[in-house]
């Protein structure tokens, strides 16, 4: 069994050691409440220390320890830069929202590159981390579901490039922690046309691979024409019904790790971990509910 932490392993131990710090603090009232406090103060504990190790992404498999020996070298970092703005609720791919559009295409890439890592930033006037870089494409999914254009934000507010620098920071990290992985950025938006706010530069580390697709017509098509120079990729304006552009293949002869009848596959265990804990955590809250009740009654009994 591996890991492969969703965050730094410094800061798992740290919150571990808090939890159990905090948890061991209550465990002397709980002593002194009985039995029953006690077992109930042993449910919550675990299933608090079940969520941190889920956060630590347990993997198992007979190629687990060399899929994460091999894991800087495998599969590509893939960045979706993704249009939130109300531009993005146009409907003009039939009678879907763009939005939709940008949705398809998203999966459609997901699914050329079964074993890369997966990014999205959401954006209009300014950016969000949506999906934080990560190989779990299962989980990926649910999140470009939910991507829907942010309510109450202006079109002329919209800045085009607001992902700009969270993208160059990503870009630095991702060639620190994957020194020898391709970096592909796909960004999906309409350009801003009717913003009248100043519009960011992308100035990012090399870019190996990707797309800007433009969604619509119109002045913003010159602003996605200006940042697929910047990004030094291709523009492809979308089109209702068109395929989307697949990008290089791998030299030929060359064997790559993100050849999927080479690269072992990893069984994630984090699911289990929340599953259960989440179970557990009910019982709590079930038992707690029940003591609210039974003080109320108590109390509307109590002569005055």
């Amino acid at each position: 069994m591996t890991f492969d932490p969703v965050m730094p392993g410094i800061v798992l131990a740290v919150a571990a050691a808090t939890l159990l710090a905090l948890r061991a603090v209550a465990l002397l009232p709980a002593a002194r409440a009985g039995r029953t406090s006690v077992a109930r103060w042993a449910v919550t504990t675990v299933a608090l220390l079940l969520l941190v190790l889920a956060a630590a992404r347990p993997v198992t498999g007979s190629a687990a320890g060399e899929r994460n020996a091999q894991r800087p070298q495998e599969g590509a970092n893939i960045y979706f830069l993704v249009d939130r703005s109300s531009d993005s609720a146009i409907p003009d791919f039939g009678d879907a929202p763009r939005i939709t559009a940008m949705r398809s295409d998203i999966e459609e890439v997901i699914r050329a590159h079964p074993d890369a890592r997966f990014a999205i930033i959401g954006f209009a006037a300014r950016p969000s981390i949506d999906w934080p870089l990560s190989a779990d494409a299962w989980s990926l999914q649910p999140a470009v579901d939910a991507l829907t254009p942010y309510p109450g934000i202006d079109s002329t507010e919209v800045n085009a490039a607001a992902a700009a620098n969270i993208l160059r920071y990503q870009l630095i990290s991702a060639g620190q922690q994957f020194p020898q992985a391709e970096n592909l950025v796909y960004y999906l938006g309409s350009g801003a046309g009717e913003s009248t706010v100043p519009q960011g530069v992308f100035d990012t580390p090399r870019i190996d691979d990707g797309a800007v697709l433009g969604y619509g017509t119109g002045p913003g098509e010159a602003r996605l024409r200006e940042i697929a120079g910047q990004l030094g990729l291709p523009y492809v304006p979308r089109r209702d019904g068109a395929e989307l552009p697949s990008d290089r293949a791998p030299e030929s002869g060359t064997a790559t790790a993100t050849d999927p009848a080479t690269a072992p596959q990893p069984t994630e265990l984090y699911w289990v971990l929340t599953m259960l804990a989440t179970a557990l955590l009910l019982v709590e809250i079930y038992l707690t509910t029940r003591d609210l009740r039974r003080t109320r009654a108590v109390r509307r009994q109590a002569p005055s």
